[in-house]
């Protein structure tokens, strides 16, 4: 893993949420995406060399709108930049770590994406990004 590459967090309203983190930032958004096969809009701040990511779900049944239900607004995952997302889903899965998706999926920002699941890391969903080379 290279490092940190976004924290998301579940949002009821991405609109709310893009004024009150633009104020707590001190700037805009730069970018919001649909991601439909998730559920899930999202929204993206640069904070310096660090991104947020806000998710709001677009259907009562998505994984974004189980969390909110569930823990209400907040963190939801923690994402680290990957070189070879397969080679890493094979690495952590031989480190005993439960792959929740073991294809990796198109993602936000142009990212394939993998997740692990909660359990197997402490109680934090861990997202995986590795950038799409066109």
């Amino acid at each position: 893993m290279n490092k940190i590459e976004h924290i998301g967090i579940a949002v009821k309203s991405l609109e709310a949420s893009n004024d009150l983190f633009a104020k707590l930032f001190n700037t805009p958004h730069y970018k919001i995406e649909e991601v439909a096969s998730e559920g899930v809009n999202t929204s993206f701040f640069q904070v310096g060399v660090n991104k947020i990511e806000l998710l709001e779900a677009t259907n009562p049944e998505s994984p974004i709108a189980k969390f909110i239900e569930k823990r209400g607004e907040g963190i939801h995952h923690i994402a680290f930049d990957v070189d070879d997302i397969q080679a890493e889903i094979k690495r952590l899965e031989a480190e005993g770590f439960t792959v929740l998706n073991r294809t990796p999926k198109k993602g936000a920002d142009n990212k394939w994406v993998a997740f692990l699941h909660p359990k197997s890391t402490n109680g934090v969903l861990i997202e995986l990004c590795q950038d799409i080379k066109e």
